[in-house]
This record gives structure tokens, C-alpha cells and sequence, in this order.
């Protein structure tokens, strides 16, 4: 096989599967090539990756050696691509009765959301995360796609639990917005104990939601290394949690002058 016929199969081979650790010797056995001249293949990638700003391939040293491809996006990257869900976000259309603005295309859109998954990714996969946790349902497709980006398992919350989870643990929060008692569980055999979890959400207004799912960790004996939400309101002004990394910042959805305040969150264009 050619060499430009290597380097494409490599490159697709790694990118369907960020953060996975793959061993040299999977690609030296599919075709049939030395290890140096598997290394001449991977230079070529990871200077394009670099010189694009496509992410990173890094080679793991060792015994048997990997290699994986991490989805690191830039500062320029992150504000452009945030600015473009704003600049949709703004769009008159999308108010609805009583002030709530219409996200469901957005937060359906595979190919948003894998950038969006990137966002997170690239600032939380320092971390080590083992598995990123969310709860049903709109806040899925968003954490699924963080999970997907970091090559670890997703955990789903349920607001009530199912006979097919077997043994659960329920407890009970506060919404921070309407100030409501509801409900969260999650299936003993879903996370081992210890575990480190990252919290994504796809909307924060009080941050009762992220608290609940804090607590609930903490009752599974395990450590949350971050939490990311998508979209955080500027209403109310106190909120629950304040250890949290927002992608937007809904500031006021004006009704009467159909007009929606949003920009990308502070750490992003400081």
C-alpha cells in the first residue's frame, strides 16, 4: 500500500475514535510496514494536525507504544465556532411565549454538538475524566457527544428509575429555579465507586440541576473533575453552583423587542 494510501487510512482510523489509545503494532500488522516507517506515516499526520490546528496525534512511548489522536481545538477555533451557535441563537424567530428561546435544532445537530463535544474535551480532558454523567433527557445528545470526543462511557441520570436498572439509588433536589423538590436516579451498577465523572448539562439557569448531580456523585463515593454547560441564563443572579465552565451566556430574551442577549462566556473571549 502506498504511503498517501496509509496516512488516509490512519488518519480516519484515529479520528473516529478520539482519545483511544491504539497500539503500533495494529497498524504495523494491517500493513505490513516497520515500525519506522509507521513513524514517518505519523510525523507526516501530526504536522499537518499542528500546522492546521486540527488537534494533536501523540505517541505513547512504552513496551508495545500507541498512539491517539486528541481533538485539542484553539482558543480561535472555540470562540469562532461559539459565536456562530450565538449569532443562531439571536435570531428573532426563536422566542417563544413567556420568554424561553427554541435550542431543539441545536442541541440535535450532530455536527454542532462534535464540535461542541471538542469545547469540552480540549478543557477537561486534562482531567482524566472515566465517565461523563448527565440527566434525561435534552441534556443527552450533548454530554453524548463530550463522551464520545474524551472515548469514555455516558452515564444517564433518570428522573425516575426503571425495573430494568435493578437496584438504584433516588434522591431528592432542589430545582434552583422554580425552587421545586424533584427527583434523580441512577442505577447502583452504573458507576463503580471512586470513579472520576464529568457533569455536562445543556442548560443552566439556578444550577440545581448540576447541584443535584454533585450530590448524587458524592453519595456514589465519586470525584467530579469538572462541569460544563452549554448554555447558562443570566436569571436568576445567585446561583447554586459556581465551580461550572458555560459555552453561552443568554443574558435577556426581550419579548417585546424580540430580541435575545447572548454572547460566548467570559473565559472564552478574555
Amino acid at each position: 500500500m502506498r504511503r498517501a494510501h496509509r496516512i488516509a487510512a490512519i488518519t480516519k482510523t484515529l479520528t473516529e475514535r478520539p482519545h483511544h489509545v491504539f497500539a503500533v503494532g495494529e497498524f504495523t500488522d494491517l500493513f505490513e510496514v516497520g515500525r519506522s516507517t509507521l513513524s514517518e506515516d505519523l510525523a507526516i499526520i501530526r504536522a499537518t494536525f499542528e500546522a492546521l490546528h486540527m488537534g494533536k496525534v501523540e505517541t505513547i512511548s512504552g513496551a508495545v507504544g500507541g498512539v491517539r489522536y486528541l481533538p485539542l481545538l484553539t482558543r480561535e477555533h472555540i470562540l469562532a465556532h461559539v459565536e456562530d451557535i450565538c449569532a443562531r441563537l439571536r435570531d428573532p424567530q426563536r422566542i417563544l411565549p413567556g420568554g424561553f428561546v427554541y435550542i431543539d435544532d441545536l442541541i440535535s445537530s450532530p455536527a454542532l454538538l462534535r464540535t461542541v463535544g471538542s469545547i469540552f474535551a480540549t478543557e477537561f480532558g486534562g482531567h482524566t475524566p472515566e465517565y461523563v454523567v448527565t440527566v434525561e433527557t435534552a441534556g443527552i445528545p450533548v454530554a453524548l457527544q463530550a463522551a464520545y470526543a474524551l472515548d469514555i462511557p455516558l452515564v444517564v441520570v433518570r428522573r425516575q428509575s426503571r425495573p430494568t436498572e435493578g437496584p438504584v439509588l433516588t434522591m431528592n433536589f432542589v430545582s434552583g429555579s422554580a425552587r421545586q423538590i424533584e427527583t434523580m436516579s441512577l442505577s447502583r451498577r452504573a458507576l463503580p465507586q471512586g470513579s472520576k465523572v464529568l457533569l455536562i448539562d445543556d442548560f443552566m439557569k439556578a444550577g440545581g440541576t448540576l447541584r443535584g448531580l454533585t450530590d448524587l456523585m458524592g453519595e456514589f463515593e465519586c470525584t467530579v473533575v469538572g462541569k460544563g454547560v452549554l448554555i447558562e441564563t443570566g436569571w436568576p443572579g445567585e446561583k447554586l453552583i459556581d465551580d461550572h465552565l458555560p459555552l453561552i451566556y443568554l443574558h435577556e430574551v426581550d419579548v417585546k423587542e424580540q430580541k435575545v442577549v447572548v454572547r460566548p462566556a467570559d473565559w472564552i473571549i478574555s
